[in-house]
């Protein structure tokens, strides 16, 4: 179904997981760039996205909202870039946990090792990276009833069941971010509306199930 100008409707999920994050945020700035530059008609009616993935889809729904393409490719950058390390302490310790997972795979396994004895400034850095590239709480005055879909993917801890936010349903919100990237051997479980919520790599990655709901002629 062809929107009122003609163009595509695209529906876009973002598969989440270490380089496949690296090669969707790659894929939207080429093709949020394209749009920019007016060199393809489409509209994008849908963004999904779990763990990175989700990051992803957020930074470039969020940037629809606004109607600044150009913005978009800045905060695809700005946000990775502040996501990896560049302190010496952040690199001493990116080295050693790359190093030591290597030697205790060759060796037949990694420990496990509880969330809840691991320190919490990353998770609180991360959390400051979302607020700092996303005012979640300015996003009741831009989301309208034709805005794009977002869909992010979490799995309940307690049931193991998959869990879809969806900004037609809910208010989104840091804490669904976080939930969707919530690696259990990294970060404690994240709490959103009184449910315990991990990384949505455990469930679906990324979600489709409603993509079609929004009507799109393609889904990639």
């Amino acid at each position: 179904m062809a929107s009122k100008n003609g163009s595509t409707r695209v529906a876009i999920a973002c598969q989440g997981g270490g380089s496949h994050t690296a090669f969707t945020a790659g894929v939207l700035k080429k093709l949020l760039k394209e749009k920019a530059e007016g060199n393809h008609n489409f509209e994008i009616v849908a963004l999904s996205g779990t763990s990175g993935g989700a990051i992803c889809a957020l930074l470039a729904w969020y940037v629809l909202l606004t109607y600044d393409i150009d913005k978009a490719l800045s905060l695809l950058d700005s946000f990775w870039r502040a996501n990896s390390t560049h302190a010496p302490w952040d690199k001493f310790l990116n080295t050693c946990l790359l190093q030591a997972t290597r030697f205790f795979a060759n060796i037949g396994g990694v420990p496990l090792v509880s969330p809840k004895y691991l320190p919490t400034r990353g998770l609180d850095q991360f959390r400051g990276m979302l607020e700092e590239h996303v005012d979640f709480d300015g996003l009741d005055k831009l989301v309208m009833s034709d805005s794009p879909l977002l869909l992010l993917g979490a799995a309940d801890v307690l049931s193991g069941e998959f869990k879809a936010f969806s900004s037609r349903r809910d208010k989104i919100t840091v804490d669904m971010i976080l939930a969707s990237a919530a690696i259990p051997t990294l970060f404690k479980a994240a709490h959103v509306d009184g449910h315990l919520y991990w990384d949505g790599l455990f469930s679906q990655n990324p979600p489709v199930r409603e993509l079609p709901d929004e009507r799109p002629d393609e889904i990639g």
